[in-house]
């Protein structure tokens, strides 16, 4: 039996499918409260376990988290540049996580770090580096400042400037 989906999970779900099968966009139609804030969002595809897919903004870019969500999602399975385009037939193999970002906030040293509670944007110039919080295999600071670092192409003889946030996940 599947476990009933949160509302933002089953909006991502929706707008991937659509998406992949018929080319359209879904306009969200009703609302829950928690879709009519503005935040960040980063919706993630796995398939079998393995990433398929991950695509986010750190701050809204939409009117509201609906949109944000829709926009991901799609942009998750179709544009990651790290993988094909998801195919129809892969869509009942796919898993979907949804998180919701707090605004990010400045870090004035490693110490105010914690890769288990907060996500992580290192700036260096125009050159930005985001890595979501709680992921496996990112057990410390260091771990997760240089993942952050590489992403964003930024050398470790580098100024940067860090910033954290959180996340509610939802699956």
């Amino acid at each position: 039996m599947k476990k009933e989906l949160h509302p933002l999970v089953q909006l991502a779900r929706q707008a991937v499918e659509t998406y992949v099968r018929t080319g359209k966009v879904i306009r969200p139609a009703e609302l829950t409260p928690e879709m009519k804030k503005r935040a960040g969002v980063f919706v993630t595809l796995k398939k079998h376990g393995q990433l398929r897919g991950c695509i986010g903004t750190f701050e809204p870019m939409e009117a509201n988290i609906a949109e944000e969500i829709v926009r991901n999602g799609i942009s998750s399975a179709v544009a990651d540049p790290r993988f094909p385009p998801v195919q129809p037939s892969e869509l009942d193999e796919l898993e979907y996580s949804v998180d919701v970002l707090t605004p990010p906030e400045p870090v004035a040293d490693k110490s105010q770090l914690d890769p288990k509670k907060y996500g992580l944007i290192v700036k260096s110039g125009f050159r930005r580096g985001l890595l979501l919080p709680d992921l496996e295999g990112v057990d410390d600071v260091e771990t997760q400042i240089d993942i952050c670092r590489q992403k964003a192409g930024i050398m470790r003889s580098e100024p940067i400037e860090m910033f954290r946030f959180q996340v509610k996940r939802y699956k």
